[in-house]
């Protein structure tokens, strides 16, 4: 009887073990999938040259960083932004990073569509900074977003 309990013991802990591994294998070698920007920028818009970079994007500017922190680790200060002026609400994918003109605070904010949803007025997007706890409060507009972040240079 002891022995019978010994053995039971013995394959419960086994198969707890690898129950174990094969749960940290998988998440380590398999993490969640997270949401990415829109790839808008292709290989061959990209020439590198011993004396600079080339990259070919029509209209594009650049911008700074206010710290925030609200997009640690991904933006801070001394980041350099690549952006572009969305053309309509199509060009705008859950994922992007967005800088838009808020009704809540004044100036820009730039953070990441979390969702896109619509409701009786039209399409709006809900955003969240990348080390925010919960989404911005408002739902945002297609005529308040001012630009989409395509590149990030440190």
């Amino acid at each position: 009887m002891i022995r019978g309990a010994l053995l039971s013991g013995f394959i419960l802990a086994i198969i707890a073990f690898i129950t174990t591994s094969t749960f940290l294998t998988v998440a380590y070698l398999n993490p969640a999938d997270v949401m990415s920007p829109h790839d808008r920028i292709h290989e061959g818009q990209i020439h590198i040259y011993p004396d600079k970079i080339v990259i070919e994007v029509k209209d594009a500017t650049w911008a700074s960083y206010t710290n925030t922190n609200s997009m640690d680790p991904l933006l801070d200060t001394g980041a350099n932004g690549l952006e572009i002026t969305p053309k309509n609400e199509d060009d705008i994918y859950r994922g992007d990073i967005v800088a838009y003109e808020s009704k809540i605070t004044p100036g820009l904010i730039i953070h990441r569509i979390v969702d896109i949803k619509e409701d009786e007025e039209g399409k709006y997007f809900i955003f969240k900074g990348d080390n925010n706890n919960t989404s911005d409060p408002e739902k945002v507009r297609f005529s308040q977003i001012k630009y989409i972040l395509i590149g990030i240079i440190y």
